[in-house]
């Protein structure tokens, strides 16, 4: 039974690190990928880059995931202290040789200067070099970090871009544009959406005004983070979302007057990077489904839905004047992110 093993630091895995993984894995009956990792080491490679610095802990999920189907290939991670300058070599083959826990037969890189490092501490053990000259994927992590992620996106593996995705969440009252903008600029970015899931609650039960239940809004609110979560597994870059656990929490105070600390708790966890707020100053349009269209209702909910932000302390950018005006300024702001 042949042993062999590959490491790197995954910072961040990236498809010539997959081409290497299964081709070392074509060549042995059991094949270890060890992460090897430092923060101290992952931080100086991040600093003064276009990327920062990732846990191993993501790391080691990424790998893992990966090769999840790949039953002969056994992830493991390796951790010390060291920064770039003092690496200490000798050490890292012993701690690799202990869990492995068995002779390794074969090392395998993609970097020739490891010849002489690897001969010196794995003299049992062949170095065989996989596509070194980066011949059949011509990409590294060096290059990734110098330039950015997105500008190296054809390159990020499907288990790594949920991490880098860009969440880009649209709130506001009632008829104020949020459906119809989230799914022009997702058109427009060529990626995935989330439709408002209290919307679809309301569909279903024919309305919500006088029906809808305080229970209703927990199944709200984690059947949108549902939603999230599968339109981020299959975004190209950006995400668009329509509403959140705060504008939950502004339905459930405006039909059945009662505060849900559950979605307060939601709302605190929510992680997205860019936030547009609409102003209601467009027409209210009744939909079937709408029953708060009088001017002053309208600018009374408004004003609630935004102490609400601000007692989550959101920064989020105001949208106002007319269609053009508030799809100019999101580009504007997305266009921010994306520098950034």
């Amino acid at each position: 039974m042949t042993v062999g093993f590959i490491g790197g630091k995954f910072l961040p895995l990236h498809l010539g690190h997959v081409y290497a993984i299964i081709h070392a894995s074509s060549m042995v009956d059991e094949l270890y990928v060890v992460l090897s990792h430092s923060e101290k080491r992952g931080k100086e490679l991040c600093k003064n880059s276009k990327m920062h610095y990732i846990p191993a802990q993501i790391r080691l999920r990424w790998i893992s995931k990966l090769t999840n189907d790949m039953p002969h290939v056994k992830v493991i991670s390796i951790e010390d202290e060291d920064d770039n300058e003092n690496y200490n070599w000798a050490e890292g083959a012993r701690l690799i040789k202990k869990e492995i826990a068995k002779p390794i037969d074969y090392v395998f890189s993609s970097e020739y200067e490891y010849e002489s490092i690897f001969r010196e501490l794995y003299p049992e053990s062949k170095h065989v070099l996989i596509d070194p000259n980066r011949n059949h994927v011509n990409i590294s992590a060096t290059k990734i970090r110098k330039q950015g992620v997105f500008q190296n996106w054809q390159y990020i593996p499907d288990v790594v871009r949920p991490y880098f995705v860009k969440k880009i969440v649209i709130v506001g009252t009632e008829s104020c544009g949020k459906s119809t903008l989230t799914k022009n600029l997702a058109k427009i970015y060529n990626t995935t959406w989330v439709e408002e899931y209290g919307r679809t609650v309301c569909d279903e039960l024919g309305g919500c005004d006088g029906i809808i239940l305080p229970e209703d809004y927990l199944q709200i609110a984690y059947g949108h983070k549902m939603k999230e979560l599968e339109a981020i597994e299959n975004a190209n870059k950006l995400v668009f979302i329509d509403t959140e656990a705060i504008v939950t929490q502004f339905y459930s105070n405006l039909y059945n007057h009662v505060n849900q600390t559950v979605l307060d708790e939601i709302a605190k966890r929510q992680d997205y990077d860019l936030w547009l707020f609409l102003e209601p100053d467009v027409q209210w349009v009744d939909d079937g489904l709408r029953v708060h269209g009088d001017h002053a209702v309208r600018m009374m909910n408004n004003q609630h839905l935004k102490e609400l932000l601000n007692k989550q302390k959101m920064n989020y950018k105001i949208l106002n004047g007319d269609y053009e005006n508030r799809f100019k300024g999101a580009l504007g702001y997305i266009d921010e992110l994306l520098k950034d």
